[in-house]
Order: C-alpha cells, then sequence, then structure tokens
C-alpha cells in the first residue's frame, strides 16, 4: 500500500487558504508577506519532491499549480512524475499538455484504489476540501505542517469539522525555525 503524504503551509488557526497570494483570499499571500523568510523552514519542501514517486491535487489547486509549477525550477521535480487530480469536472481536454503524465480521478474512492497500487508515496499539496475528504475516510498516513506563527481567522481550513472519533498522531520530526515557523511531521495512528 502507498503512503499518502498531506503537505500544507498552515495558520496556527488551522487555515491553509491563499498562502502563495491566490486572489480573492483577505490574507492572500500571508507566508511571505507576514513572516520573515527563513531558506531552512523550506528544506521539508525539497525533501518531499525527491521522495514522492506521484503528486496528487484537487481541481482548484490543479487549476492553480499547472499553469506556474510545470516551468519553475523550483519544483523541476514534479514535472516528471504522474499527477493525479480528483475532479467530477475536468476532461482530458482541460489539462495542460507541458506538465507531464496526469490522470483524473472522479471520486475519494479512486484515491482509495490508488493506494493499493504499487509504487512509493503520493504526495497532496493544497487542496483543502481534497485533503478534508481524505482524512475523514482515513486515507491520509501523513502530515507535513509548516506552521506559521499568525492568526488569520477566516479562511479554507485543512481539517474538517465533522462530528467523528478522535484520530491520534505520532510526531515523527519536528523543528522550530527563527521566523516562528514550525516543522511539525505526524504519521496517522491506525
Amino acid at each position: 500500500m502507498r503512503t499518502l503524504i498531506s503537505t500544507a503551509f498552515i495558520s496556527l488557526d488551522g487555515v491553509v487558504e491563499g498562502p502563495g497570494g491566490e486572489p480573492g483570499y483577505r490574507n492572500s499571500g500571508w507566508t511571505f508577506k507576514d513572516v520573515e523568510f527563513v531558506p531552512e523552514a523550506y528544506e521539508i519542501k525539497g525533501r518531499e519532491q525527491e521522495q514522492s514517486t506521484a503528486l496528487l491535487l484537487g481541481r482548484i489547486s490543479y487549476e492553480a499549480f499547472s499553469p506556474v509549477w510545470p516551468d519553475m525550477a523550483d519544483f523541476a521535480g514534479y514535472k516528471a512524475m504522474p499527477k493525479y487530480v480528483v475532479s467530477t469536472t475536468l476532461t482530458d481536454a482541460d489539462l495542460v499538455s507541458n506538465w507531464g503524465e496526469t490522470t483524473i480521478l472522479r471520486s475519494i474512492d479512486d484515491v482509495a484504489a490508488l493506494k493499493e497500487t504499487e509504487g512509493g508515496p503520493i504526495i497532496i499539496h493544497g487542496s483543502a476540501s481534497l485533503n478534508r475528504g481524505l482524512s475523514d475516510a482515513g486515507l491520509i498516513d501523513r502530515y507535513h505542517l509548516l506552521v506559521f506563527p499568525l492568526l488569520l481567522g477566516a479562511g479554507k481550513r485543512l481539517f474538517s469539522d465533522s462530528d467523528k472519533d478522535a484520530q491520534k498522531l505520532k510526531l515523527v520530526e519536528s523543528a522550530v525555525y527563527s521566523n516562528g515557523i514550525q516543522k511539525n511531521v505526524f504519521d496517522v495512528v491506525r
């Protein structure tokens, strides 16, 4: 079974919306406008590209990343690996042609089936709604969280507010950086 890893820039109050400057969110760009850049805090991002074998995105994140990431040196590791987009509305004609192999999955059940295939870790970037659904379905195995010392209030959250049993996590890696960012890597305990 493949490992499904959720990676996120997250505020202390759980918001993941608009970290890179996406339009339409009041606090858009909060990762770089409000917190000093310290390169070592982002080391895990390079490691994710080296250790992952596939990229999983929801439709909204795919539509935001696919016009930009294929030509960015910072994300070159993702260009060659297979990509999967969970969407009920996208068609093959909607996919970009310069980002390598991309497969559309139609449901959380399709993601569960993908996890059963041979291969290494699958990384999920962005995709707040998809993350909530995958977490609620018990499909996420690990979280890579860069927690920013900010309270953003309103905004899309990484974790759902579903009424469910407690889910235990095991901290397997952590660090605190001079700018207040905390790296927390958690394995989901089953």
